[in-house]
């Protein structure tokens, strides 16, 4: 979709990609897989921990699986997909390097730290010591 599209349609607050019926009907089930799943949680008695668990497990994995079957669900998918191609293709700094670098941050926060305690010292003593006479 051309960028001139996408800009006309959100400046007229058109959605430029509506929601089918169905993946709202998808979306709202995997929400209420999940209440489900929480209720039954605290409907089950305490003794039932184990039970409990795979009840709220149930009703997430339940709303996963509905999430997925939605075309939002599966944009995210292709989206996730996409990100790990991107990450793979970053040039990630040696060993060496990060261990430079966060080096150099300590000593650059140390330094900015010195320097902050020189001016709040330095004017500590200008207010208090020289101006107030309390010192």
């Amino acid at each position: 979709m051309p960028v001139s599209l996408l800009l006309y349609l959100l400046l007229h607050k058109i959605d430029p990609y509506p929601m089918e019926f169905q993946d709202k009907v998808k979306l709202t089930s995997a929400l209420l897989f999940v209440v489900a799943g929480v209720t039954a949680f605290y409907m089950l008695p305490d003794t039932q921990g184990l039970l409990r668990v795979v009840a709220v497990l149930f009703g997430v994995a339940l709303a996963v699986g509905a999430v997925a079957l939605s075309q939002p669900g599966k944009d995210f998918v292709v989206y996730a997909q996409e990100s790990v191609v991107e990450a793979k293709k970053v040039v990630w700094p040696t060993r060496k390097e990060a261990t430079q670098m966060t080096g150099l941050v300590f000593v650059f926060v140390l330094v900015l730290a010195l320097f902050m305690w020189l001016v709040d010292s330095s004017l500590s003593w200008l207010f208090y010591d020289i101006l107030l006479k309390r010192g």
